[in-house]
């Protein structure tokens, strides 16, 4: 026989919410009730499971099972567990042990039909129960896939600059310069050099240094256009592939960029100094089924003239 207290317990229960014990207490009669010591398991990972288990006393302790369990949630009295695996007839995922001295009551497969068929109110909690899982499930993936794209943005992402870092031009750079070239579109590619980098770090410091890349790096990102992809290859050099731009149009951009920069005033010390910042651009248009580091060594060299000839100039490849 259930005891008055546990009748309590059941009659405040997911499973048995909104009905009467009295009308299936002739089932739970013939439940047996187990006392656990801390630690003892309920249900172990990938072993069958054929019985749902209401906490009457203590605790229960849920853990996602992988090379290292953790614990993802705790039951208290009233709550069930081991309806997923009894209803599906699939081994659980989880791990469920006492958390301390506890006592449950175990419906096996047959109490629980012989429930379920006798009141409609519990095959309607049942699922309202199993909905809730589902439901705890979708947003714990949405969690974990929400971290999961945080952690790769911070993997792709210059702190510093806020632009995209090498690895990500490497991949993104090749994909858009295959799609240009299996569409038949025309792309070229930026290289860009800050002139007299090291007299900045030198004369004012390292944090006036970092100032001057991020100066340029917010520069770019107001005179490129907006389908540009912007990144930072490295030191003070920065790159840009400018998908759908001949020549003679990425030429301009190329320009512009250049203009921008050395008009655009920043200020460091702090005496407040103006200081003039100018950028050395080489650049190259790409050629067919050319691989990006083809393309980026001919702007890369393009580059270099345009530091031997005078910087502050944009040289072609």
């Amino acid at each position: 026989m259930v005891s008055e207290s546990d009748r309590k317990v059941l009659g405040q229960s997911k499973l048995f919410r909104h009905i009467s014990i009295d009308a299936i207490e002739e089932v739970l009669a013939e439940c047996p009730v187990h006392a656990l010591a801390s630690g003892d398991v309920l249900i172990e990972p990938e072993q069958e499971n054929h019985a749902v288990f209401i906490v009457l006393e203590g605790e229960l302790s849920v853990q996602l099972a992988g090379r290292e369990a953790f614990e993802v949630t705790h039951l208290g009295p009233g709550e069930c567990v081991g309806e997923i695996s009894m209803v599906d007839g699939q081994r659980p995922s989880a791990r469920v042990e006492a958390a301390g001295p506890a006592r449950v009551l175990v419906l096996g497969h047959a109490a629980m039909w012989a429930l379920l068929n006798r009141s409609h109110g519990v095959a309607f909690n049942l699922l309202w129960i199993l909905s809730g899982r589902m439901r705890d499930h979708n947003k714990a993936l949405e969690k974990s896939r929400t971290r999961s794209l945080e952690f790769e943005h911070a993997a792709s992402v210059d702190v510093l600059t806020g632009l995209h870092n090498r690895r990500w031009l490497d991949e993104t750079f090749a994909r858009m310069l295959r799609r240009c070239h299996n569409d038949a579109r025309p792309a070229c590619l930026l290289m860009i050099d800050i002139d007299r980098f090291k007299q900045f770090n030198d004369t004012w410091g390292h944090l006036a240094g970092d100032a001057v890349l991020r100066h340029v790096s917010r520069q770019m990102g107001a005179h490129l256009r907006p389908t540009d992809l912007m990144a930072r290859y490295g030191g003070e050099e920065f790159s840009a592939l400018l998908p759908d731009a001949t020549l003679d149009e990425a030429l301009g951009i190329a320009e512009r960029l250049r203009n921008g920069v050395e008009w655009s005033s920043l200020t460091l010390g702090e005496s407040g100094e103006t200081v003039r910042v100018t950028v050395s651009v080489g650049l190259a248009a790409a050629r067919a089924e050319e691989p990006l580091e083809a393309l980026i060594a001919r702007a890369d060299a393009a580059l270099y003239r345009a530091k031997e000839n005078g910087r502050n100039r944009v040289e072609p490849a």
